[in-house]
């Protein structure tokens, strides 16, 4: 099935927009990151983390629907968002600002939360492959964090939530072959 006229018209405007903030966010972010690295990061870390992880998730979204220079559907790693902003990731050996891992994670889980969201709304704007893919990622996703040794923390009882979006958009994927509405390979 081919993408509708109207997704191939405004899909790419929608990304424009949002990497122009994202853009805005990244300069936030590079300012926040010099200012912070004067400080010992832990002590201060807490003030800016959601923030942070909202900044990582929209870009983690506008990657997965191939604004980031990337393709359509792909998922980029700590180390790619880390390039984008600008900012280390994962630091070790130093107590500077960076991008940590749970940070990364939790902004992956709320990529998760858009992308179900996204897999009924195409649904209503007629594509029907989307959900199909948004399935199969997600699926991907939560097999990744079931690897994962998390601790009793509010990343552990974000990702055990992940499972009723693998649900949620399996139920998306079920009602559309039901329908016979699922498209051919």
């Amino acid at each position: 099935m081919k993408r509708t006229t109207n997704e191939t018209q405004t899909v790419p405007k929608v990304l424009a927009a949002a990497r122009e903030s994202i853009n805005q966010e990244i300069a936030s972010i590079q300012f926040l990151e010099k200012a912070a690295s004067q400080h010992p990061y832990y002590k201060y870390s807490h003030q800016w983390t959601r923030e942070v992880q909202s900044s990582v998730a929209s870009i983690l979204l506008c990657g997965y629907l191939g604004g980031m220079d990337t393709a359509r559907g792909q998922l980029l790693t700590l180390d790619d968002v880390a390039r984008v902003l600008g900012v280390p990731a994962n630091l070790k050996d130093r107590d500077a600002f960076h991008l940590t891992i749970e940070e990364y994670l939790q902004a992956l889980i709320s990529l998760l939360d858009e992308l179900a969201r996204l897999a009924r709304n195409s649904v209503t704007l007629g594509d029907y492959r989307r959900p199909m893919e948004i399935a199969k990622f997600i699926k991907d996703v939560h097999a990744g964090f079931q690897i994962l040794n998390l601790k009793n923390d509010s990343l552990r009882k974000r990702s055990d939530g992940v499972k009723y979006k693998v649900k949620e958009v399996e139920d998306v994927v079920y009602d559309l072959s039901l329908r016979g509405l699922l498209p051919k390979e």
